[in-house]
């Protein structure tokens, strides 16, 4: 296993605890989320069934099944904690709304338990980032959509907590925050999986905190502390913390501790096969009847 790779054990465990107190703490998220759901109303896509992948505790499945009424939403999870609390808050939710079907899926983003052709719209919001084979992650996602399908996400760029990275930059040799895939690379991976003319978008936005605890605390609250494979375990003795929090203050701007993330955007279709598994073209002819 890479250094860099996620222990995925890790993943489904830290964002389960965090389930009850996702909400609260998911300031970001649910920013990023409302601003990718904006970038629908330029889309033309009515879908029958929408898989909304990395659902966490349902907020953004919940806003796609009150904009596509009549569809299906499902909402998968790698945390079934998380896909507990979203049960929990879906029951009240439909009482108030009437909207489509509504169900959970507990499975991993990289191996999909769907069947090909599936879907009219993969939606993400800020989950991609926990897959080690982003590649073949996005083959996978192609699988599962129809011809003429969208797929609509949002994960973080490598600029994410720099100051984080500066903070714990040499301070022993373990890794402490996750690395990231860069814009370009992701547009790529997008046309090598079969997808047409992926559009690209990327933006930064800085929370500003008053001491690095607070930072690290946010992070917790979301479950979303660093699950690399080169992580240190066990706790972290008191003068690396006093070097860490010595590090974070160089950094200190109009009176707060920033924390950046680069938040990236991406869109694309899944459009009519050219060529056959063998590389041989597909050509369409017409015919009479």
């Amino acid at each position: 296993m890479n250094e860099f790779d996620i222990d995925k054990h890790e993943v489904r465990r830290a964002f389960s605890k965090a389930a009850t107190r996702y909400d609260a703490a998911a300031v970001l998220q649910r920013e990023v989320c409302a601003r990718l759901l904006e970038k629908l109303d330029y889309m033309k896509v009515r879908p029958v069934r929408v898989l909304d992948v990395g659902s966490g505790t349902g907020w953004g499945a919940r806003q796609l099944g009150e904009r596509y009424k009549e569809a299906e939403i499902v909402a998968l999870d790698i945390a079934f904690g998380m896909l507990q609390a979203a049960r929990g808050t879906s029951s009240w939710w439909r009482k108030l709304f009437a909207g489509g079907r509504q169900s959970f899926l507990c499975a991993d983003a990289e191996s999909l338990p769907l069947t090909a052709h599936s879907m009219e719209l993969v939606w993400s919001n800020l989950a991609v980032q926990w897959c080690n084979d982003l590649p073949a992650t996005f083959i996978e996602l192609h699988r599962v959509l129809k011809v003429d399908g969208l797929l609509m996400f949002s994960t973080f760029g490598p600029d994410t907590l720099r100051e984080l990275r500066i903070a714990f930059d040499g301070v022993d040799g373990y890794n402490h925050v996750n690395r990231f895939a860069d814009m370009h690379d992701i547009g790529d991976m997008l046309v090598a999986a079969g997808f047409a003319d992926p559009v690209m978008e990327m933006e930064k936005i800085t929370l500003t905190y008053q001491d690095v605890k607070a930072v690290m605390q946010d992070l917790r609250s979301i479950g979303a502390h660093n699950a690399t494979a080169g992580r240190a375990h066990g706790l972290m003795g008191k003068a690396k913390w006093v070097r860490i929090a010595a590090n974070y203050e160089t950094l200190r701007r109009d009176g707060k501790l920033p924390a950046t993330f680069e938040i990236i955007y991406g869109h694309a279709w899944k459009v009519p096969q050219k060529k056959a598994a063998d590389g041989r073209a597909i050509i369409q002819t017409p015919f009479r009847t």
